[in-house]
């Protein structure tokens, strides 16, 4: 294991609040609203599901792991938590929102002071089994880096129609 992976994921987690404050803040419901079509996530939803993610996934299942180890299996993830806790707030209240809980919980991650051997250390997820530290921090670093993707995804298809003929360049229409 690379004695710089801890870095190499702050890295990651530190820059995605900014990325999607540049992205999304002060833009109309028509960007923000947009989805792929039915039961599909808007980029609204997007940013629900990672307070979401803040509050009650990476780093509380973190702590599991490293106060309970393989005892204590994680909560389940409600993975439409968002539909029900962020429905009457603006884009730029959530944004707010999860730039605070990221700054906290990477705070509290540095305050750590992990060392590389700490990365081994295993925890329960409910459907996986054991998974290593090192796992969950690799899957917070991707899982936000799937969301930025889905998000610029969701706003590109917008204008599947109006880019005419070079949708064909654009695998992003696909």
């Amino acid at each position: 294991m690379e004695s710089n992976f801890l870095e190499e994921c702050l890295q990651v987690l530190d820059r995605t609040p900014a990325t999607l404050n540049a992205l999304l803040r002060d833009l109309p419901q028509v960007w923000t609203g947009a989805s792929e079509g039915p039961a599909t996530w808007s980029p609204y939803d997007v940013l629900g599901h990672l307070i979401h993610g803040e509050q009650t996934d990476w780093f509380p299942r973190l702590k599991i792991i490293l106060q309970h180890g393989p005892a204590k299996t994680f909560d389940p993830y409600d993975r439409e938590a968002q539909f029900r806790v962020s429905e009457i707030k603006s884009v730029n209240q959530l944004l707010d929102e999860f730039i605070r809980l990221r700054q906290e919980n990477l705070s509290q991650l540095r305050s750590l002071n992990l060392q590389p051997n700490d990365l081994n250390r295993t925890g329960t997820h409910p459907v996986f089994g054991s998974v290593t530290l090192h796992q969950l921090l690799a899957t917070w670093a991707a899982h936000d880096l799937a969301h930025i993707l889905q998000i610029s995804r969701v706003m590109a298809k917008r204008y599947r129609n109006e880019v005419g003929p070079w949708a064909q360049y654009l695998s992003v229409m696909a």
